[in-house]
């Protein structure tokens, strides 16, 4: 994982660890545990075997091993282990998925440029 903070090290949410809200930040997030809420990054989310995201994801890249549920926007690309469950909408750039990973949502694609909040921001037609 590529490390987009200032001390070299990603942050971390361990297994053993819940957290209820939203969190904002410029650099890599990892969660082993539990995020139910939001989490806002110019990084790279990773959400490891054991991790589960009920919420919103907004960021650069992820990677997601893990459970994730709810609404996703990756400005870039979007990688599927094969041990992963994904569950409602997502807006990328790229979709890399393994052999096994499920993957049960509404799906966006996007250059990098022209993705759009998923959040509320929703463009008017004509």
């Amino acid at each position: 994982m590529k490390n987009n903070d200032h001390n070299g090290q990603p942050n971390r949410i361990e297994r053993s660890t819940k957290i209820t809200g939203e969190i904002v930040s410029e650099a890599d997030f990892r969660i082993d545990g539990t995020l139910e809420g939001s989490i806002t990054t110019s990084g790279k989310v990773v959400i490891g075997k054991e991790g589960v995201i009920n919420g919103t994801v907004n960021c650069t890249y992820a990677d997601v091993e893990g459970k994730f549920t709810g609404s996703i926007e990756v400005k870039e690309s979007l990688s599927l282990k094969a041990s992963s469950i994904i569950e409602g909408e997502v807006v990328i750039g790229k979709l890399i998925v393994e052999s096994g990973a499920v993957f049960n949502a509404k799906c966006s694609m996007k250059s990098a440029a022209d993705v759009k909040s998923i959040s509320g921001k929703r463009e008017k037609t004509a």
